[in-house]
């Protein structure tokens, strides 16, 4: 008797994914959007610039915005949460964070991309677990660091806090209609920790007595309250 598989059962094995395919299409897509914007991306185009085919992309991906939430998350890469024990320090590289991975996605890429999933549960939900999750996660983490040392209060809930931390970079990064500098992610921090920390006066000053190593974003070390915040 022959031991060689049926044809149902090599139908249901198929054929590897071949992972330097992948790479490709998410390398064009980067370059696709860099180049002619989202609204302007085309299948055909990315497939062509990848050296494969439209069917090729559709046996991975479901559709344009999903390959496009693929390529973006390729983009950003891996978040490692800041951990100096200076709270005030680490959440200013937790402002730093958010900053960061806005500024790895192409301009004009963000706001369409939430208009789409708008209306599409499972999109939005992948949108979130791509772009959203791994920094607020990050952020989430020193969070709760700060809170077991004492440094913030007992009740505070971590989830509302990232949602502060990361709103003032969000409502930036989509209206444009001002900068995210060090400068202002350190006033940012400042006036959230007056009503966040048990102590105040105490984390700012042992943040004036650390030098942090600044991160890949370039936020340099604590300086002290900014002239906006100590006004």
């Amino acid at each position: 008797m022959s031991t060689a598989p049926s044809d149902r059962a090599r139908a249901r094995v198929g054929r590897p994914r071949d992972d330097a395919i992948d790479d490709a299409v998410l390398a064009a897509t980067i370059v696709v959007l860099d180049e002619v914007g989202y609204a302007r991306l085309s299948l055909g185009d990315v497939a062509r610039r990848a050296g494969t085919s439209k069917p090729a992309l559709y046996r991975r991906w479901p559709s344009r915005q999903h390959l496009v939430l693929a390529a973006l998350e390729r983009r950003i890469g891996s978040v490692r949460p800041p951990d100096t024990s200076c709270t005030m320090c680490d959440l200013a590289e937790c402002l730093g964070l958010f900053v960061e991975a806005f500024e790895q996605l192409p301009p004009g890429v963000l706001a369409p991309l939430l208009a789409d999933s708008a209306d599409d549960a499972a999109l939005r939900a992948e949108l979130m677990a791509r772009l959203f999750d791994p920094p607020r996660e990050a952020v989430r983490r020193t969070l709760s660091r700060a809170r077991e040392r004492g440094d913030l209060r007992a009740e505070l809930g971590l989830d509302l806090a990232v949602d502060l931390l990361g709103s003032f970079v969000h409502y930036r990064a989509l209206f444009g209609h001002a900068p995210t500098t060090p400068e202002e992610i350190e006033t940012a921090v400042e006036t959230l920790l007056q009503g966040l920390a048990t102590d105040y006066d105490s984390l700012l000053a042992h943040a004036q007595g650390v030098e942090v190593v600044a991160q890949p974003h370039e936020l340099h070390a604590y300086g002290g309250p900014s002239q906006a915040a100590s006004g």
